[in-house]
């Protein structure tokens, strides 16, 4: 296993990578995807979390949350089956241990919010206000393994347009409404979350799947079905990217399958402002750090002074 003392950092460049993500200042543009780097404490032996553009905690509930019954991990080709039920000790643990470790290393910090109602999602909210180390929040409306709020609440455009109001009248805060995939008009569901308030859209979440194990012939997760993420949905998750930079106004976080400085510079081409690394870190620990060099490695290579000049720079 490598030690503190291989912790790694982000090599110097003369390339401008900070980027602005609706009101969030991140030095580079990368974050990580909630529910894939907990709050970072268990990575900083790996990597320096605060050199990161933003650590994206794992959604938090008002109370603690038990999550599925297990199993609920599954590999698949190319990918990750996961049906956790957003397990979490609840709003009040966060703040009284993982914010306060968050903001001694001096980390830039987005929370996801979470909620089995509105109401809910207002009252974590509130609950954070009283944290001035909470530098934005990502509102999700998209996990696909619980029963009443996440995706329920993110499929239709009157909840989502409700949902964020509510939580746009909680802060003035930026907002970041993380989307599900999982449904016919992505760009639509984008429109109603702008048009609630929302500072910037987040996307993807993971697709609905299932997996079966056919010696025993029982599904591999104990909920049956569950969450896909990691390489095998990444061209999906572009093409959405796309599709939402071009329909909205506000900036764009990508996520979807993104292992390396090249894949996150497709996003970025593809309208992404900043992007999440979530899958990856299961494989590779210092994944994060590895994709800030990679995009760098890019810009120098093509001449690029400033990463902003990436974004939205498809040609087709």
């Amino acid at each position: 296993m490598m030690q503190a003392a291989e912790r790694l950092v982000p090599r110097p460049t003369k390339v401008a990578l900070a980027v602005d993500l609706g009101g969030l200042r991140m030095k580079n543009p990368v974050t990580v995807a909630s529910g894939t780097f907990a709050a970072g404490r268990e990575f900083h032996d790996f990597v320096d979390v605060a050199s990161l553009g933003a650590v994206t905690t794992k959604g938090v509930s008002l109370n603690g949350w038990e999550g599925n019954a297990s199993p609920r991990i599954a590999e698949t080709p190319c990918g990750m089956l996961n049906s956790i039920g957003l397990q979490n000790p609840g709003v009040r643990h966060l703040l009284e241990h993982d914010i306060p470790w968050l903001e001694s290393i001096g980390a830039t910090t987005m929370v996801n919010v979470s909620g089995h109602s509105f109401q809910e999602y207002v009252e974590v909210i509130e609950a954070l206000e009283q944290s001035q180390a909470v530098h934005a929040y990502e509102v999700n409306i998209s996990c696909p393994n619980v029963d009443a709020g996440g995706m329920a609440m993110g499929c239709r455009t009157d909840s989502v347009e409700r949902v964020v109001s509510m939580c746009r009248e909680a802060t003035a805060r930026p907002l970041i409404v993380k989307l599900t995939p999982n449904v016919t008009d992505i760009a639509e569901i984008a429109r109603a979350a702008e048009s609630a308030g929302a500072d910037g859209i987040s996307l993807i979440n993971t697709l609905l799947g299932m997996a079966i194990d056919p010696e025993r012939r029982r599904p591999q997760l104990a909920r049956v079905v569950g969450g896909l993420s990691g390489p095998a949905v990444k061209p999906i998750a572009l093409r959405m990217v796309w599709e939402v930079a071009r329909a909205v106004q506000v900036p764009v976080l990508g996520m979807g399958g993104i292992a390396s400085g090249a894949d996150a510079v497709e996003f970025m081409l593809a309208g992404a402002t900043a992007v999440a690394v979530g899958t990856a870190n299961f494989v590779d620990p210092q994944a994060t750090v590895k994709v800030i060099d990679g995009i760098a490695d890019y810009c120098e290579r093509h001449g690029v002074s400033d990463v902003n000049e990436l974004i939205g720079a498809l040609e087709c």
